[in-house]
């Protein structure tokens, strides 16, 4: 009977010693799997955070890169609209001077200009001339206002016969009193006066009144190209 009752006690301690093994194992392998998954959400966490880093930081770099691209177009954009304005610019100045000079050219070959400004630059110099400021006075002409050939067949012409309409009214006093006439072969459209004994030559070619006449037109051009002068 005690015999049976020791076998029963042995059996009975070894059921409780397997059910703590039992439990402490059960437990020990809980507690491990929740450190496991402690540590793969912690992971997981950094892993996560990681990636918001990266994309985060290249989510700037992108934004960075397309303001700069943006930044780019619009000073390429401003520097071609300031290239186009410069080019527009130079192109109208340029074609302002040369209307400018053809219009010169144009008035110059119109005898009644001419006529107009041989009267008057005649009256001055006969002024000039009668005050003793100058000796005498010669107004040279381009060979296509006075025909070369018809002053070396006929001097006296310029005083008289066709070339009258070139001298324009000047009377035979005038061109007495030291008013002379010449013709130039390579002189340009226009009207050059010589005062002989100063060596000084008044020159109203084309060219020089042109340049004038821009000197003071063009600065007044550009100031209405600026939006200076509206």
């Amino acid at each position: 009977m005690s015999q049976v009752s020791e076998e029963q006690r042995l059996a009975s301690g070894v059921d409780e010693l397997v059910a703590r093994l039992r439990e402490e194992g059960v437990t020990a392998g809980l507690n491990e799997a929740k450190t496991i998954l402690a540590d793969a959400r912690h992971e997981a966490k950094h892993i996560l955070e990681k990636a918001n880093a990266d994309a985060h930081q290249r989510l700037e770099v992108a934004r960075k890169e397309a303001e700069a691209f943006r930044d780019a177009g619009i000073a390429a954009l401003k520097t071609a609209m300031r290239d186009m304005v410069l080019d527009m610019k130079a192109t109208l100045t340029e074609g302002f001077g040369a209307d400018v000079k053809r219009l010169v050219s144009h008035q110059l070959q119109d005898p009644q200009v001419l006529k107009q400004m041989i009267l008057e630059l005649a009256a001055r110099a006969r002024d000039d001339i009668n005050m003793g400021k100058v000796g005498s006075v010669e107004f040279i002409l381009p060979e296509t206002v006075i025909g070369l050939e018809e002053l070396r067949s006929n001097p006296e012409a310029l005083q008289e016969g066709p070339l009258t309409e070139f001298v324009f009214g000047l009377t035979r006093e005038m061109l007495q009193e030291g008013i002379s006439f010449a013709v130039s072969a390579d002189m340009p459209r226009g009207i050059r006066v010589q005062l002989n004994d100063t060596n000084v030559v008044i020159d109203l070619t084309e060219q020089t009144v042109a340049q004038l006449l821009l000197q003071h037109l063009q600065p007044r051009f550009r100031a209405i190209l600026e939006g200076v002068v509206k």
